[in-house]
C-alpha cells in the first residue's frame, strides 16, 4: 500500500533521535523543546510527536493525529498528481501520394486528438525513390496544418528527419465565446449626433 511507504519516510514519539526538538503547528509556541518534554506535550493531547523535517537543526516536529497526518499528506500528493496533466502526442502517418479519401479519413482524426486535448505529430513516409517527392510531402503537411486551423496551432513547421518528413501541431486552447456589442438605441426625439463644423465624417 501507498501508505504504507509514507509511514516509513517520518519518525514519530519514541524513534525521535534528537535531543531537542523544534515545535510547529496550532495552538503552539513555536520554539525549541527537550524532547522528553514534547512527547509530554503530545502524550497529554492523545496525539503524536511527528518529525517533519529531519534535517534542521533541531529537526522540526508538529503534534498531530499521526493517521491524519499521512492522510493530510496522500490527499495532498492526488491534488498535485491530479494538476500535472498529461499531453499525449498521437503519430499520423501519409504516404507521399496519399488519396483524398485517405487524406480526410487520417484529417477526421486528427481532428478529434486534438479536441481531446491531445498533440498531433504527422510525418510523411519517403521509401526508397519516393524522397524526390519530397517537395510534394512538404505541400501536403502544409494543407493538413491549413485544414485543422481552427483547432490547433502548428509547433514546428515540415522538417526533414532521414526518410520521415515531421510537422508537430498543438490543441488550440478554447476561448471564452465573446459578447456581442450592443449599440445604444436612439430615444424618439434624441437626434443621432453628427460631427460638428470642420470635423471630417
Amino acid at each position: 500500500m501507498k501508505n504504507d511507504t509514507l509511514k516509513g519516510q517520518y519518525r514519530i514519539n519514541e524513534q525521535i533521535r534528537a535531543k531537542e526538538v523544534r515545535i510547529v503547528g496550532d495552538e503552539i509556541e513555536p520554539k525549541v523543546y527537550p524532547i522528553f518534554q514534547a512527547l509530554k506535550m503530545a502524550e497529554e493531547k492523545e496525539l503524536d510527536l511527528v518529525e517533519i523535517s529531519p534535517n534542521a537543526q533541531p529537526p522540526v516536529c508538529r503534534i498531530i493525529d499521526y493517521s491524519k497526518f499521512l492522510y493530510q499528506l496522500k490527499k495532498r500528493q492526488k491534488e498535485q498528481k491530479a494538476k500535472q496533466v498529461k499531453v499525449n502526442v498521437k503519430e499520423i502517418r501519409f504516404g507521399p501520394q496519399t488519396d483524398d479519401h485517405d487524406y480526410n479519413f487520417k484529417l477526421k482524426h486528427a481532428r478529434g486528438f486534438l479536441e481531446d486535448g491531445d498533440k498531433v505529430k504527422a510525418y510523411v513516409f519517403f521509401k526508397g525513390r519516393s524522397i524526390l517527392f519530397k517537395e510534394q510531402g512538404e505541400v501536403l503537411l502544409l494543407r493538413f496544418a491549413n485544414d485543422l486551423e481552427d483547432y490547433a496551432k502548428v509547433d514546428q513547421m515540415p522538417v526533414l528527419e532521414g526518410k520521415r518528413m515531421t510537422i508537430q501541431l498543438s490543441p488550440k486552447k478554447k476561448e471564452a465565446p465573446k459578447k456581442p456589442s450592443v449599440s445604444k438605441p436612439v430615444t424618439p426625439g434624441q437626434k443621432a449626433e453628427k460631427p460638428e463644423a470642420g470635423e471630417e465624417e
